[in-house]
């Protein structure tokens, strides 16, 4: 994906993020960060590194699904893209859970790895 467009890099990354998310594959999901990763979920606590987020989404309740849309991305270096996505999370119950991801993935060798995730709650 070297010469890839950012909006590209960043559909590809959270389209691998939301096919482990479905799958409840807490270790897939940590293998799309960044060792030194940086991660705001809903929760108040600010994690650090792939273990703490295997462990935020290993808490996740089984059947709650993702649907993802990229609606923003830019390039910011070689090997830097930033952007937004917008996330319905469903869940098991039905109920829906919108929310706004500010994304910046790093390219480390051939792989696009998420450096910084940041949610927040949407109306």
């Amino acid at each position: 994906m070297t010469g890839a467009g950012a909006a590209d890099v960043l559909d590809r990354l959270l389209h691998d993020w939301q096919q482990a998310f479905n799958g409840h594959n807490p270790n897939e999901i940590a293998a799309l960060f960044s060792q030194d990763a940086l991660f705001q979920g809903i929760s108040p606590q600010l994690r650090c590194g792939p273990q703490e987020i295997f462990d935020y989404y290993a808490r996740v309740t089984r059947g709650t699904t993702a649907q993802v849309e990229v609606v923003s991305a830019v390039r910011l270096s070689q090997t830097i893209v930033h952007g937004f996505a917008e996330v319905t999370f469903i869940a098991p119950t039905g109920d829906l859970h919108l929310v706004r991801l500010s994304i910046v993935a790093k390219q480390a060798e051939s792989a696009w790895l998420i450096h910084n995730y940041h949610a927040a709650t949407r109306q």
